[in-house]
């Protein structure tokens, strides 16, 4: 790998089916030890649930402020400077309590790979396949 500097104005922004928006910073195959993408929630709109198998998962909460909902845990309100751990395989989603956008990186260990997205927007509830520390 070649040392990069990775530039947010190059990086475009793109709708998921999640409800939200996210901008891949940095997920190379040659770097398979993390990526880096910003999120975008819209005021009032909450992400679907949703878990990554075999992917830690970290939000870096750096403006507006939301609910988390991360396995069976209670909702908590998250703000700027927040740390949300996820650990392999747990539900979760965030919502947007604030009047403006909700702004996260979220940090991935090893990287983001589509095949590893699960949709559980369902009545179903499946929990973590690692337990919470």
């Amino acid at each position: 790998m070649q040392p990069k500097i990775k530039r947010m104005a190059d990086v475009i922004e793109f709708e998921t089916d999640e409800r939200c928006y996210i901008s891949e910073i940095a997920n190379d195959p040659e770097d398979e030890r993390v990526s880096i993408a910003r999120a975008r929630v819209k005021p009032g709109e909450i992400t679907a649930w949703h878990k990554l198998l075999g992917i830690t998962e970290r939000y870096i909460i750096t403006k507006g402020r939301g609910i988390v909902e991360v396995d069976d845990r209670p909702a908590t309100p998250v703000e700027v400077g927040d740390v949300v751990i996820i650990p392999p395989g747990c539900p979760q989603r965030i919502r947007n309590t604030g009047d403006g956008n909700l702004i996260f990186f979220a940090v991935c260990t090893p990287r983001f790979v589509q095949e590893a997205y699960v949709d559980m927007d369902s009545d179903i509830y499946i929990p973590c396949e690692t337990p919470l520390r």
